[in-house]
């Protein structure tokens, strides 16, 4: 199968105006669905957007290449257009572009891979491109490319040539649809070592599977690999080989550089330190270290809310009062109080979980042990002193936060110790050493820590005591309360709000309900708020945080604030201000209204305990949340089309 099989004249328009990427698009599309290549026109295009999400398909130098696989493709095809005044495709290179092919792959089968891969390397030749750019008629337009691919890939081979030996240089390429980036860098990398008379081969992990793969022999004896990746590539293999770590766009555009950096010796050495793959680290810092606590946590927090809910809605059906169960709601049936178990135990592992892989980031597994204890430390409100003489308070997410950063660095100072030490000991390092200074290091520090959020904690509930006893400051106190919920959702803030609440219950009077309900609305609103923003506001969050979205509306409506923790994480000073602000305006609507809750948890499954108009606090839920939602919007800034990408 050549190009031009799957490129119909119909399938071609030259000297198109278009007024934008989107119009450019829609035009490729509707010439693909006139040549009869789609099943569906609508979903193929659906394919096509969700590609350029996670970056734009301009590849520079005028060219564009958007491609999608999509069960809508009757068969593997080509769509082009010619743009001769160009069109903003968002190019890395700035430049508008001239000359779009649009790629039209099946969701199986992967004949046409190669054939499509030829493509992308005949677009990297600046002659070829300029004379399709010129061609008068769709015939011309495929006889240009007839030509050149008879040029390259002859029908019948040549006389073969004796394969290089001694690659100074390999590569492998790798796109996260496999379609054309990925040859697109396999052909640039190739032409720049052939310009820079440098010997090197390139393996193209593309969705058909790895291609030209690189064997042992030519690992040994090259001077070094260049991964020019955007998804997880295996670097086991490459353990003692320099290796230089970028993205599959690097391998387009800077080929000459990545090639020169791997032969002046400017790329360090990888020394792999377990595990089977390893990803490109394209995302360092304190943010990088963050976001993979963050992600590694998610999960717990997901699955852990959605148990509990399942727990209420239990007793719930099972006609257990929420009044009358007070604090044992969730737990009174049977079934109900195993879903509450096991979402208990998932979520008592969030902090830790958190806590450790943080500091795993930070120093890789010796890490994983000190952030691990860390992050439970954290959560038992451990101190120096004897646990059984004093009243412990956990310091919560942002003690384990502490402790995650904390235990990361440590190691490294650790491990930074232990270089001198002799080479006998080696390899009881590990298995020894760093845990046990890790573990004792770590120790000190969060029992350091605990009793200061303990102070917090309790001039805090000292100050709300003060305010509830008079009955004109009821409406500010709710609207206060209300807001402590959204400042660190589940740390001492969080907690003071909730236990001051809960504890108030005791009086069984109307203020004590108010209470509870300004409470309960303010530990609801960030969920939801947040979903509310990742639906209507898109732009501003990336697909991994759209993705977990949808079931922040049930952890929310569920009372379960921990729904948002992981987008405070990754967006502190925009998402903690935008929750606090929407929690704080929800309680004093409550407050306003009269709602009063007599049950401690359960959110809107126990609305039926309410006294009051119950769709007045909806309303009042409704509000908060809404706020909260356009704050998000106007803190956080939309996010490019790079950003956007799921790391």
């Amino acid at each position: 199968m050549r190009i031009t099989d799957l490129l119909k004249q119909s399938a071609i328009e030259l000297n198109v105006s278009v007024a934008s990427k989107q119009a450019a698009i829609d035009k490729l599309v509707s010439l693909h669905d006139k040549s009869g290549n789609l099943v569906n026109a609508a979903e193929y295009k659906k394919g096509i957007l969700a590609r350029e999400e996670m970056g734009t398909t301009a590849v520079g130098m005028e060219v564009a290449i958007p491609h999608a696989k999509s069960t809508a493709v009757k068969a593997p095809a080509l769509a082009a257009i010619t743009v001769p005044n160009g069109v903003d495709y968002e190019a890395p290179d700035g430049q508008p572009c001239k000359l779009i092919f649009m790629i039209a792959a099946t969701t199986d089968g992967d004949v046409h891979l190669e054939v499509l891969a030829r493509l992308m390397q005949l677009l990297m030749h600046e002659d070829f491109t300029a004379k399709l750019k010129a061609a008068k008629t769709p015939k011309e337009f495929i006889s240009i490319i007839d030509a050149k691919e008879t040029e390259k890939f002859p029908d019948e081979p040549k006389a073969e040539v004796p394969a290089k030996k001694g690659y100074r240089v390999l590569a492998i390429t790798a796109c996260p649809t496999g379609i054309a980036h990925t040859y697109m860098a396999a052909e640039s990398l190739q032409k720049a070592g052939d310009s820079l008379n440098i010997p090197i081969k390139v393996e193209t992990n593309g969705s058909g599977g790895a291609k030209n793969v690189l064997t042992e022999e030519e690992i040994a004896n090259c001077d070094g690999i260049i991964i020019a990746a955007d998804i997880t590539i295996n670097l086991a293999r490459f353990d003692g080989k320099p290796v230089l770590q970028c993205a599959v766009s690097d391998g387009i555009h800077k080929p000459e550089e990545l090639i020169n950096k791997i032969v002046n010796k400017e790329v360090p050495v990888y020394h792999h330190k377990g595990g089977s793959a390893d990803a490109p680290k394209k995302r360092g810092g304190t943010y990088g270290h963050l976001m993979n606590g963050v992600s590694h946590m998610l999960p717990f927090v997901v699955a852990g809310g959605i148990f509990i809910a399942i727990a209420f809605l239990i007793d719930i059906a099972c006609g257990v009062n929420a009044q009358e169960a007070g604090s044992t709601f969730g737990t009174v049936t049977p079934a109900a109080a195993w879903f509450k178990t096991l979402g208990g135990v998932a979520f008592n592992l969030m902090v830790p979980i958190l806590s450790g892989f943080i500091a795993m980031s930070i120093a890789d597994r010796p890490g994983l042990l000190v952030g691990l204890v860390g992050g439970f430390l954290a959560t038992s409100g451990a101190t120096f002193a004897d646990p059984g003489a004093v009243n412990t308070v956990p310091s919560g997410f942002l003690g384990g936060l502490l402790a995650g950063f904390a235990g990361g660095y440590l190691m490294l100072a650790i491990e930074k110790m232990c270089d001198k030490m002799p080479k006998a000991l080696e390899g009881i390092k590990p298995v020894l050493i760093y845990p046990l200074l890790g573990l004792g290091g770590i120790l000190v520090v969060m029992c350091a820590v605990n009793p200061f959020m303990g102070m917090i904690n309790s001039g805090m509930s000292d100050g709300l005591n003060a305010i509830a006893s008079n009955p004109a400051m009821m409406v500010p106190l709710c609207a206060l309360l209300a807001g402590m919920m959204s400042i660190d959702m589940g740390g001492p803030f969080n907690k003071a709000a909730y236990a001051f609440a809960t504890l108030n219950l005791a009086n069984a009077d109307d203020q004590a309900y108010i209470i509870m309900a300004a409470v309960m609305i303010g530990g609801m609103v960030p969920p939801i708020a947040i979903a509310l923003s990742n639906t209507f506001f898109k732009n501003r969050w990336t697909n991994e945080e759209r993705k977990n979205a949808p079931v922040n509306y049930v952890m929310g409506l569920s009372f379960i604030s921990e729904g948002a923790i992981p987008y405070a994480a990754g967006h502190p000073l925009q998402v903690i201000p935008s929750c606090i602000v929407g929690s704080a305006v929800a309680g004093a609507l409550s407050a306003l209204f009269g709602c009063k809750l007599m049950a401690p948890h359960g959110g809107i499954f126990v609305f039926a305990t309410m006294q009051g108009t119950w769709y007045f606090y909806l309303l009042a839920l409704a509000i908060g949340a809404v706020i909260g939602m356009f704050m998000l919007a106007l803190l956080i800034k939309p996010l490019n089309k790079e950003t956007k990408k799921v790391k």
